[in-house]
């Protein structure tokens, strides 16, 4: 299945600048590993913004909620990260079941 993950990162006073980038390196060497292992399709940083948008693919809602508990930032800073969650259907899926409906198949 495929999800759309919208990562929105903050921090407190207590946590310098240099800690969160220290954080940062190691979940973006994760998040680069599973792209590698194509578990993640694409990423995006959001220009002067400390939010991530990644676009996933993963067996189940359960194998997601375990890999979001495993990531680096959510064990270092997790009171500090929120994610948005989409479910995601392809478009091409969506595209034959409106021909269908329409006797158009």
């Amino acid at each position: 299945m495929l999800y759309r993950l919208d990562f929105t990162v903050e921090y407190d006073a207590s946590m310098q600048q240099q800690g969160l980038l220290g954080v940062w390196a190691e979940e973006a060497e994760a998040a680069l590993g599973a792209k590698s292992a194509g578990v993640v399709k694409d990423l995006w940083k959001v220009v002067g913004e400390r939010k991530v948008l990644a676009i996933v693919d993963v067996a189940s809602p359960d194998d997601l909620d375990r890999i979001l508990f495993d990531l680096p930032i959510m064990q270092r800073m997790g009171h500090h990260v929120q994610v948005d969650v989409r479910s995601l259907r392809r478009y091409e899926d969506f595209a034959a079941d409106v021909r269908e409906r329409l006797g158009r198949a």
